[in-house]
């Protein structure tokens, strides 16, 4: 694939967890979570996207939501659980998509706020005109409006290198919420 392709990454927020005594890496979903989880997955699917790759934080909570939203794909991507998502900053996801390698043009990351938010607003920088930045300004509205909910997921495209992937470099294409 040529890096003058748009690649597109899919920001996905793991689903409703529950609070058990249990560490903060081990907490399950709820069971509104494994619903919304579901769902999710449904409504990745009918963006038919073809995902080269999935990123999923180590925490139970977003393998089980991956697990219950890869079963609604068509496809099933290679997926490689990567411990630095959990508790990264948005500069530690950037610094982890950058390694990605450039015959992946589609990925999906699973993984948890506030850093899955924060590199929402940040990949696309400000404004909105054409270019890097750009986007559905509605989508973007939609956001930060009600901030990044459980089972959401932002897609966001670029093009370049995934070595090049910085802040404002890319477009929020769309954004969606279980309770839309």
């Amino acid at each position: 694939m040529s890096v003058a392709e748009p690649r597109r990454i899919i920001l996905f927020r793991h689903a409703k967890a529950d609070w058990p005594q249990v560490t903060d890496h081990e907490r399950p979903l709820a069971e509104r979570g494994r619903l919304d989880a579901a769902t999710a997955g449904s409504r990745l699917a009918d963006t038919d996207i073809p995902f080269d790759l999935a990123l999923c934080s180590t925490a139970v909570r977003t393998r089980e939501t991956w697990k219950l939203a890869v079963h609604e794909l068509a496809h099933r991507p290679k997926t490689v659980y990567e411990e630095r998502l959990y508790e990264a900053s948005p500069g530690e996801l950037i610094a982890v998509l950058n390694e990605t390698p450039d015959d992946a043009r589609n990925v999906i990351l699973v993984g948890h706020n506030p850093s899955v938010q924060g590199l929402a607003e940040i990949l696309p920088g400000a404004g909105g005109g054409a270019g890097a930045g750009a986007g559905s300004g509605e989508a973007r509205e939609r956001l930060t409006r009600r901030g990044f909910a459980t089972a959401g997921f932002a897609v966001l495209s670029f093009t370049g290198s995934w070595k090049a992937l910085e802040p404002g470099v890319a477009a929020l294409d769309d954004y969606w919420a279980p309770s839309e």
